[in-house]
């Protein structure tokens, strides 16, 4: 894939419309619209924190692969440099000791393998001078991407409360290159997805790919590396001293040698996408009284990234982390550590930040308001916010689906409420069907022998239909079901079974209830434009439905044939001579009670004669 590709995207032929990426997503920037089958991650929107591709549990949501690329410079005659993160100690507990994991990465082709901790080192070495020379203005570290892009998206106005310092991962590739000299390759392995975009979009790309611990674990998987085949290799120096906390969120101030006393110290470390946007919000509203310098990270630190193999045991992994630094600590050269600091202490590690304002304007009361109305929350003042849409409050969602971003069936209560309201309403109206029923059975007894006779022609239909392997369904212009076969309920699971133990057949049911937009959409147009729409393949649920609707009345009824794909053929030539068989022997029955029922045997004739043509257009396809 291309660096210009967005670095986070959906694989449609994954995703089941579970819409957990749009719940965790923080900054909106999933699309659920009417007109797509599956959600859109909008890339000029995403901060490319990963949460979406940890919280898909298909493994739709995917990012940039950059194996390939890496692969094919390890391949060449070019010398190349590893940038390996200290969040190994992390990732790979199920490697005994970090000097086979920097042998393995030797042996993929690497020239030089470096641990970006001296780089942290660094980093927090200039994190501390810009502390101490302040003067009364408050920074937010710029060390994750994630946060850098949120601020410059949705904070535009804090852009210049951003520490002007490059992350540890670009330090370490413009320390590398003044070490090697410009023409090396050099490729940063780490937890972090987003370092993609980061990385590769600095000025003057001291790092030229960007691998995560997965892509590295797919590199030892494609060239059979194992630990039981290496000997112990250490990192290229020079080598770090705490930097190696980095990985613990506030493990960088413990490398600058900066108290985390809590009267003390002027830095507040907060983790976590709940933790973060709470601290931006209240960095924005109230700095001036909190006084404090913000120290950020949308994952909790680099032990969990979503670049990694685990996403669990934090506080495990935690001291996983802290183990590993103290004995890295222990068996390091401090003079000879002290003078690499002097050496790369005029590093220039300078970065700058521009706004890249992504918030959209807030929409109309109004609007908001009618949202609201629809998911039953306007006047619903006890009903608490379940957060379920994975929205802070049902307003908050209202505001997204006036926006545009969503729509009302991401509402949990909204759609349970509809499906209780609608059976209920079901039910009222098939007592009143049956009490009207009986007063006319009895006031009208002639009446009742021309209902029975007709009743016997419409079971001649029904019998036939319900023997057709597919499901079937007619409807007339107001969407509401004149008829359908078992089949047709079985299909559309255990909702649909529910309505129609309350009405027989779903006879006046709303197909809008029934069925998604994509589908009913499609009688819509069906009798709108008195045309065909013929072997549509969609989704729905597990299954892989083959639909077609055809108009019968033009522009008042429409029928619809739904195949489910993964089902055994239906013998469509066998069906098409048994409805033809009935047709011929029940014709004269139905013109002989023709004037009872009006156009009731013409329309009959012409639903039975589409079905036919359909099936038979079907078979020829």
């Amino acid at each position: 894939m291309s660096n210009n590709d967005p670095v986070i995207f959906i694989n449609n032929k994954k995703c089941n419309n579970s819409y957990s990426c749009v719940r965790v997503c923080p900054v909106k920037a999933i699309e659920v619209t009417p007109g797509r089958e599956h959600p859109v991650i909008l890339p000029n929107r995403c901060i490319g924190c990963g949460l979406c591709f940890i919280a898909c549990a298909t493994g739709a949501v995917e990012y940039r692969n950059s194996t390939g690329s890496v692969k094919s410079a390890l391949e060449s005659d070019t010398r190349t440099v590893a940038l390996v993160a200290p969040s190994i100690a992390s990732e790979f507990d199920d490697i005994t000791d970090y000097r086979k994991l920097v042998a393995m990465i030797r042996s993929l082709g690497f020239d030089y393998v470096h641990e970006v901790s001296f780089a942290v080192d660094i980093v927090a070495s200039a994190y501390r001078q810009l502390f101490e020379e302040s003067g009364g203005k408050y920074y937010i570290t710029s060390n994750c991407p994630s946060i850098v892009k949120m601020v410059r998206k949705y904070y535009p106005e804090m852009v210049p409360n951003l520490a002007p310092v490059v992350s540890p991962a670009i330090a370490a590739g413009i320390m590398v290159k003044k070490i090697y000299g410009e023409e090396i390759k050099s490729v940063f392995i780490g937890p972090c997805i987003d370092a993609k975009d980061e990385i590769l979009s600095h000025p003057g790309k001291p790092v030229d790919e960007v691998l995560t611990f997965l892509e590295l674990r797919e590199l030892f998987s494609l060239q059979s590396v194992q630990e039981k085949n290496v000997s112990f290799s250490d990192f290229d120096p020079p080598h770090g001293n705490w930097g190696a906390l980095y990985p613990i969120p506030a493990g960088i101030l413990h490398a600058a040698g900066i108290k985390r006393d809590l009267m003390e110290s002027g830095i507040i470390t907060a983790s976590g996408r709940e933790e973060s946007i709470e601290a931006l919000n209240d960095f924005n509203k109230h700095i001036d009284t909190i006084r404090h310098h913000f120290n950020l990270f949308i994952c909790h630190g680099c032990l969990l990234g979503p670049g990694m193999e685990h996403h669990n045991e934090r506080f495990r992994r935690r001291d996983l982390v802290r183990k590993y630094s103290a004995k890295r600590v222990n068996t390091l050269d401090k003079e000879e550590w002290t003078g690499a600091m002097n050496k790369w202490s005029e590093l220039d590690l300078s970065a700058s930040f521009t706004p890249d304002d992504r918030r959209l304007p807030e929409p109309p009361e109004e609007a908001i308001d009618e949202v609201l109305k629809i998911i039953g929350k306007e006047n619903d003042s006890n009903d608490g916010d379940c957060r379920a849409c994975g929205y802070e409050s049902c307003r908050d969602f209202a505001v997204t689906v006036a926006q545009g971003l969503t729509i009302p069936e991401m509402c949990h209560k909204f759609n349970i409420r509809n499906k209780e309201d609608y059976i209920e309403k079901l039910r009222k109206t098939n007592k009143k069907l049956a009490e009207t029923r009986k007063a006319l059975m009895e006031s009208e007894k002639t009446a009742l022998r021309e209902s029975e006779t007709a009743l016997e022609a419409s079971e001649t239909l029904s019998s036939m239909i319900e023997k057709l392997p597919s499901g079937v369904v007619i409807v007339d212009n107001h969407l509401k079901v004149v008829h359908s076969n078992s089949a047709f309920i079985t299909l559309l699971g255990e909702d649909a079974t529910s309505v129609a133990e309350v009405i027989p057949g779903l006879m006046g049911a709303d197909i809008k209830s029934l069925l998604p937009f994509n589908i009913y959409n499609m009688f819509s147009y069906s009798l709108k434009q008195d045309e065909p729409v013929v072997s549509r393949d969609i989704s729905l649920g597990d299954r892989m439905l083959n639909v077609s609707v055809f108009p019968i009345t033009p522009k008042k009824i429409a029928g619809a044939i739904l195949r489910d794909i993964y089902s055994p053929e239906v013998h469509g030539e066998e069906v098409i001579t048994r409805i033809t068989d009935v047709i011929d022997k029940n014709l004269a029955m139905v013109q002989k009670i023709g004037f009872l029922l009006g156009e009731g045997a013409s329309e009959t004739e012409k639903m039975l004669n589409s079905i036919l043509e359909s099936y038979k257009k079907v078979k020829r396809d």
